[in-house]
């Protein structure tokens, strides 16, 4: 749905710009798209090397305007401040979206003059630091003012539930005929949340004015739900109805779909989304159970939900998102009226004593972990052996959630959160994976879209038990979505977050389903024992007329039972979607600047109680029963280790590494000549860790 890269020629002069009142037509001024970059690096490669400019300086003849007209801006992927000029005066700034869009300007009366005329469009200075490649043109002028331009004809959409035939919370996505999300004639108001080229409604139905023209129009209600399309041609000076239906694809019985990382301009005082049009986003996307986590504030969603007539579609959760210093954690429920964690606190341990002593507050998720805020990437080598689940500073990980899908702040490994969560499990915390949103905003990156399902009662969203969610959310009984949705059984009995005894047999059967609806794909599904890879799959991409509507693949394995106690988590992965009605965002914080896009769905971990002692044995735990065994032993160790897997080597080797005794050791490097291949891949990998550990404590 992109337009072209960029125009051969730029057009300095396209033809004289007339005030007539009465000419309807645009009148272009930059017919194409130009590439623009700040800073100096290419910012993604699916830039050329080198920009077209630095800036879009176009001029153009014009005779003076005695009245409010209207500029038209195609722009796509937008991250920083750009600001748009006209003679000099500043009309406003680009969106900061990543998304290909249309936007306007008011030019105010008396901005253009006869003659020449210059538009600038430029990020300043400020911006400069970190590149920013952008794609910005099609400009064109129209001599009516942005409330006419925008209502030249009306659309008037109807979303419906295709089973019951009764109106449905939702979002419609508006595209014009390039593929652009188009600016719309309306404003937010008590049903709607409107952005370019998308509108939230509460109610099912929303009215709003376009330019006359083509438009492409989608509707859709979150993950759970099918997509509908129309396209629609709609003349000046009249209306266009259309009802779309929608269905639910994905199945998700005795499971709250919860979003526990929100926020909105009214208590955040940064992003777009103010608290009542959170409450429409909420309906729209089908969240249930929202978490309000503005930064060190407690926002009680009740106060708002009811008077905006969405009650009933979801149960809110007072939370907070404890922004320090040196990380960031979202905390929930609060009680009302609960005293305000001391977010300058630093010390880790003081800090979870003051989280814990807030009342009602069960859950302690670490946000993000490996994006840097204020100096501190709390899971960056510098602070943080990933292998080992251990921070190299003493810093207590006393929270019980981790954030593996944050898809505000997508990682450019997108399974490199996953692998810090296993091996925390290795580590033998226990820790929840979470799937979340960190919206910000109505459009950019929208509420709901990485999110967790949580196993409880669900049959009335609006009178859901908050104890009862929370308490199986702790004991890990969730799947992580975004995009897709992994269910994981072990013997036909036992789920996420389950301790799976009695297995009986020499094998355990492994059952595994992938779930989306069919807008998304999967093409991988891997089953991770411990942290490794134990089996994998290639999901075709072709449809299987014998599945359920929803599912993606179902598949079934047969492994031989583990010498000892082991967690398994199923990942399925597949293509990122580029479409504007639910597109997969870029890095964050890239590291590189090739990406590729993925959805993911994430089972919990079911632990399989091997040695039957109804406890979850983790890899720490049996690694620092054999070193202790072998005392200062080397080849005993080694020895030991052959009836055990690669996560216990690792943990093994750090409670070596720590012990004072250098895994370059003659004596440890001979007895590792003797281990088995397990035992030798988990020194070799954790020694090439710590590696990396060394080089970021050295640099400054």
């Amino acid at each position: 749905m992109r337009g072209p890269c960029f125009c051969c020629l730029l057009i300095l002069t396209a033809g004289t710009l007339r005030a007539d009142e009465q000419a309807p037509e645009r009148r272009t001024i930059e017919p194409g798209l130009r590439h623009l970059r700040s800073g100096i690096e290419r910012e993604w490669s699916e830039f050329p090397e080198t920009a077209q400019d630095q800036r879009l300086d176009v001029t153009f003849t014009s005779t003076r305007n005695a009245t409010e007209q209207t500029l038209f801006v195609r722009q796509q992927d937008v991250k920083q401040d750009w600001n748009v000029l006209l003679n000099g005066k500043k009309l406003g700034e680009l969106v900061r979206d990543e998304n290909d869009m249309v936007v306007t300007f008011a030019v105010p009366a008396d901005t253009l003059v006869d003659g020449d005329n210059s538009l600038l469009i430029e990020s300043p200075p400020a911006s400069k630091a970190t590149s920013d490649d952008i794609r910005v043109g099609q400009i064109a002028v129209t001599n009516r003012p942005v409330r006419e331009a925008l209502r030249e004809a009306t659309l008037d959409v109807e979303v419906i539930d295709a089973a019951s035939k009764q109106p449905l919370p939702c979002r419609i996505t508006v595209l014009d005929a390039d593929g652009a999300m188009q600016s719309l004639g309306a404003e937010s108001n008590d049903h709607l949340a409107v952005r370019p080229g998308m509108a939230f409604t509460s109610t099912g139905s929303a009215a709003f004015g376009v330019p006359a023209g083509q438009y492409t129009i989608f509707a859709g209600r979150g993950f759970e739900y099918s997509l509908a399309r129309a396209d629609i041609t709609v003349v000046a000076g009249e209306t266009t109805k259309k009802t779309l239906a929608i269905q639910r694809e994905v199945p998700t019985e005795g499971y709250v779909a919860c979003d526990p990382h929100v926020h909105t301009l009214t208590h955040s005082g940064h992003g777009d989304a103010t608290i009542d049009e959170r409450m429409i986003t909420f309906a729209g996307e089908g969240i249930e159970l929202p978490i309000a986590t503005d930064h060190n504030t407690h926002v009680d969603f009740e106060e708002t939900a009811p008077r905006m007539g969405v009650r009933h579609y979801f149960t809110p959760v007072i939370g907070n998102e404890v922004t320090t210093a040196r990380g960031h954690f979202n905390i929930f429920p609060i009680a009302a009226g609960a005293r305000v964690v001391d977010h300058k606190q630093t010390d880790w341990g003081l800090l979870f004593d003051d989280i814990q002593q807030t009342p009602g507050v069960k859950v302690a998720i670490l946000n993000h972990a490996r994006d840097l805020h204020s100096g501190v990437r709390p899971f960056g080598p510098q602070h943080f052996h990933a292998l080992a689940g251990e921070n190299l500073d003493g810093w207590p990980l006393r929270f019980n959630a981790l954030e593996v899908i944050n898809s505000g702040a997508t990682q450019s490994d997108p399974l490199r959160l996953f692998h810090d969560w296993m091996g925390l499990l290795n580590r033998g915390l226990n820790v929840t994976p979470v799937g979340s949103s960190d919206s910000h905003d109505v459009g950019r990156h929208f509420v709901g879209q990485g999110r967790t399902y949580i196993r409880c009662h669900d049959l009335d969203p609006g009178k859901l038990n908050i104890d009862e969610a929370v308490t199986s959310f702790v004991r890990g009984h969730v799947m992580v979505s975004y995009g897709l949705l992994t269910e994981l059984t072990v013997n036909d009995k036992f789920h996420s977050g389950d301790l799976a005894t009695d297995l009986g047999g020499d094998e355990v059967r492994i059952d595994v389903q992938v779930l989306g609806p069919h807008w998304t794909r999967a093409s991988q599904i891997q089953l991770f024992a411990n942290g490794h890879v134990l089996r994998e799959a290639t999901i075709p991409d072709a449809p299987d007329a014998t599945r359920p509507l929803g599912v993606k693949w179902r598949g079934s394995w047969s492994i031989p039972k583990p010498g000892h106690d082991v967690h398994l988590v199923a990942i399925a992965t597949g293509p990122g979607i580029d479409g504007l009605y639910w597109r997969t965002a870029k890095p964050y914080q890239a590291v590189s600047p090739d990406w590729e896009a993925r959805t993911i769905g994430c089972s919990g971990a079911v632990w399989l109680d091997i040695d039957n002692d109804g406890l979850r044995t983790s890899a720490r735990d049996y690694a620092e029963r054999l070193v202790a065994a072998a005392g200062n032993d080397c080849v005993k160790l080694v020895a030991s280790l052959s009836n055990y897997d690669e996560a216990v080597a690792a943990q093994a080797a750090h409670l070596v590494q720590v012990s004072g005794t250098s895994l370059q050791s003659e004596p440890l490097r001979e007895a590792l000549k003797t281990g088995t291949p397990a035992a030798r891949s988990g020194f070799q990998t954790y020694a090439e860790a710590w590696r990396e550990n060394e080089i970021a404590r050295a640099t400054p």
